[in-house]
């Protein structure tokens, strides 16, 4: 390795390192008035790139070793879909992603990783070709802003998983997938374990799961995909980027069916105790790439370095002024706060809503409905009144 130069993903997983992802790009710029909640779209990249930098900067000081483009739902056929027009072309979104993610890597020892996800051309039922054609054009900036390795996230299908990898392997660099599914497994019945297996042999080098649940599930997930892994004789790193929202209600599709997604949710938020509690299972599970995604945020990523500190040999700049377990109430001027200054107290604390006749969980959705369905056809027009009154009605029925 040239002097100066940084150990690539693989080099730090082969070899044992903690690798911490950052959190949820979408979801953090959304509370902050940057992304448009439906679409989901990341033209903040161009169009916004201070506060896309910033957000950069702050997941860095708490700790994350990876800088993931902010490249979400940048594929041409998302751009366009559902009537959402666009100041910005999909290449200039994703190269200006691309160059914030190095400038921000580049000022501590984080790597860039280029990031692709599910196509709404997949779910309205476009051959592979087509599929593979959308994901090879983001995958083409990747290769020419030279990021560090490539990371294909949820994915609900497996096949159209593995169409990614089979995009993302031919680049030459290390590849890794997170599919947004649960121990159900994907939204065609394929469990854990099998999908694992197939993404293996696609060629991806990391594995796991991202959004849709909670972290018990997710480590559950993992924990699946790792032992067919291993019962089919193949090796894998594996990783977890879950959701900072507790969802034990969750049917196999994930919170957005949840009553609550996406604008009250705050409610399910997990405390940096939870995550420290997540950190540790993720660990203990044998998965050593561990981050977050929708609702992490840079406090999360803090706490997974804090309490992963140990074995990582050092805490992040974002504890300076923090303290682990809170050591920093000492100071505190009440003496009934002073006595929260330790973990004990904090790790079995049962957080209150504060809200009279709150309901613990919701009932999801359910709708039911996977690729092929009427209701998931992709169209380029806005949705007319027509189309939202028939939403409606049916929505009554639940």
């Amino acid at each position: 390795m040239a002097p100066g130069a940084k150990k690539g993903i693989l080099e730090r997983l082969d070899g044992g390192e903690i690798v911490i992802g950052d959190g949820g790009f979408l979801f953090a710029l959304e509370k902050r008035g940057y992304v448009k909640a439906g679409p989901w779209t990341p033209e903040a990249a161009a169009e916004h790139p201070e506060a896309v930098r910033q957000l950069h900067r702050e997941f860095l000081r708490a700790g994350s070793s990876v800088m993931q483009t902010f490249t979400f739902y940048a594929s041409d056929d998302k751009l366009v879909n559902r009537g959402h027009t666009q100041s910005f072309t999909g290449k200039q979104i994703n190269e200006a992603a691309c160059d914030l993610a190095r400038e921000v890597a580049d000022e501590g020892d984080a790597l860039v990783a280029g990031g692709v996800s599910q196509t709404p051309a997949y779910l309205s039922c476009k051959g592979e070709d087509e599929v593979k054609a959308l994901l090879k054009k983001q995958t083409d900036v990747f290769v020419e802003k030279n990021v560090d390795f490539l990371i294909a996230e949820l994915f609900e299908y497996v096949e159209e998983a593995e169409w990614a990898v089979q995009v993302l392997k031919s680049t030459g660099k290390p590849v890794a997938i997170t599919m947004g599914i649960g121990p159900e497994g994907d939204l065609s019945g394929v469990s854990p374990g099998d999908c694992a297996v197939r993404l293996v042999k696609a060629g991806a080098h990391i594995v796991g799961v991202n959004c849709h649940f909670d972290p018990e599930t997710c480590v559950k997930t993992v924990k699946m995909m790792k032992e067919g892994v291993e019962k089919a004789g193949l090796k894998a790193h594996y990783m977890c980027q879950p959701l900072a929202y507790h969802t034990p209600d969750c049917n196999c599709q994930g919170f957005s069916d949840l009553p609550e997604f996406p604008f009250g949710l705050e409610p399910r938020i997990l405390t940096r105790w939870d995550v420290q509690k997540y950190a540790r299972e993720a660990y203990n599970a044998g998965i050593r790439y561990i981050g977050g995604c929708c609702g992490f945020e840079p406090y999360h990523i803090r706490a997974l370095a804090e309490e992963l500190a140990t074995e990582r040999g050092f805490l992040p700049a974002g504890s300076e002024k923090h303290g682990n377990w809170g050591a920093g109430l000492e100071m505190h001027t009440k003496p009934w706060v002073r006595a929260r200054a330790r973990r004990d107290y904090w790790e079995t604390l049962k957080p209150a809503s504060g809200r009279p006749l709150c309901p613990s969980m919701a009932s999801p959705d359910g709708w039911g409905v996977t690729k092929g369905h009427a209701d998931l056809m992709q169209q380029k027009e806005a949705t007319s009144q027509e189309q939202m009154k028939a939403l409606f009605d049916k929505k009554n029925h639940f």
